[in-house]
């Protein structure tokens, strides 16, 4: 047998080489295949993993939501809870502030009552003059009646100035009951000075028995404030009836007031010569019954009513240091700032 020609073997090992080629390809991108894949499942095994993970974290903030909404139903239970007890401390803080109310009422009142049983005597000897020249006005006209002079000028002159007396104590009186008698105390605007000198008028024959000389320096300015003139009236009252008690042993006996104004403050000042008030007594003066006058010459009520008057008007009182030269008392009240209101004050 003869043997092939090259020509025919060189294309089959040609195509032999070829197909190996393309096997080898085929196994390399088998391999590149295999290797992504096993790259695919690793990730989808961290995937699996990182999912479980969070599925176990999930689980967590569930279980951790379920015990805060459990929490959060016991919270929200005890706020009602608390809620109901806090509408009762309220409702019984103001029972009591409306019983501590009505108590300083009393108090205040008691204290206006007090005021007018020493000014009784003082008040009597004040309606004594007005009375006393009635009588000499009318017996002016009945002597003339009497005697057949009856002039119809000289008469009507006479009586007229009768009326005029008669006018005078019955101010005196209206003035007294309006100041004994228990009211609403509302609010109004207020000339401090005007109170002041009403305040005088009740204790002007009290002083002048005791040989007691008032000194007045009043402001010329209008001084208006927002409160109640009785009960200011009280406060001035007070400090009149104390400075005359302290008076009582001193040579010279002047009382001397004195109001201005200072921006958006009206202040008063009360001063005496008499013996002043001892350092170590200065903190207590305004503490409910605490006195240094002797057992049953004083109830120690005084000054106390008179600290919470002013501050029930949105003021203060206060002793300015003054050794040895009698007492000083500083009252110090706000300026009335646009109209008032129509509920009351207290």
């Amino acid at each position: 047998m003869s043997a092939r020609p090259e020509t025919e073997a060189e294309p089959d090992a040609a195509a032999l080489r070829a197909e190996i080629a393309r096997l080898e390809h085929r196994v390399a991108q088998a391999e590149e295949r295999r290797r992504a894949l096993v790259h695919i499942m690793d990730d989808l095994n961290e995937s699996n993993r990182k999912l479980g993970e969070q599925r176990k974290a999930m689980l967590h903030i569930l279980e951790d939501s379920h015990q805060s909404n459990l929490k959060l139903g016991d919270s929200r239970k005890a706020m009602i809870h608390i809620m109901g007890d806090l509408r009762e401390t309220t409702q019984e803080m103001e029972r009591r502030e409306q019983e501590l109310r009505e108590k300083q009422e009393q108090l205040v009142q008691a204290g206006k009552l007090a005021t007018l049983g020493e000014l009784t005597t003082g008040v009597a000897h004040e309606l004594n003059n007005p009375l006393n020249n009635i009588g000499l006005f009318v017996g002016n006209v009945l002597d003339q009646v009497r005697l057949g002079r009856f002039e119809k000028g000289s008469v009507l002159g006479e009586l007229e100035k009768a009326m005029e007396q008669v006018r005078k104590a019955t101010a005196i009186i209206s003035h007294l009951r309006t100041f004994g008698r228990p009211a609403p105390v509302t609010l109004e605007a207020v000339d401090v000075d005007e109170v002041i000198e009403r305040s005088l008028l009740l204790m002007q024959e009290q002083l002048r028995l005791r040989g007691i000389e008032v000194e007045l320096d009043l402001c010329s300015d209008e001084l208006i404030v927002l409160g109640n003139a009785i009960q200011l009236e009280q406060v001035f009252i007070n400090l009149l009836t104390n400075a005359r008690d302290a008076l009582s042993e001193s040579r010279g006996k002047t009382i001397r007031i004195g109001t201005s104004r200072d921006g958006t403050w009206i202040s008063v000042k009360f001063a005496d010569t008499g013996p002043g008030i001892p350092r170590d007594v200065e903190q207590r003066i305004f503490d409910p019954f605490f006195t240094t006058k002797e057992v049953g010459t004083g109830t120690g009520l005084g000054l106390s009513i008179t600290y919470s008057i002013l501050k029930e008007h949105g003021g203060r009182i206060s002793v300015e240091p003054k050794r040895g030269r009698g007492a000083s008392f500083l009252i110090q009240l706000p300026v009335m700032t646009g109209p008032p209101p129509e509920e009351p004050l207290f």
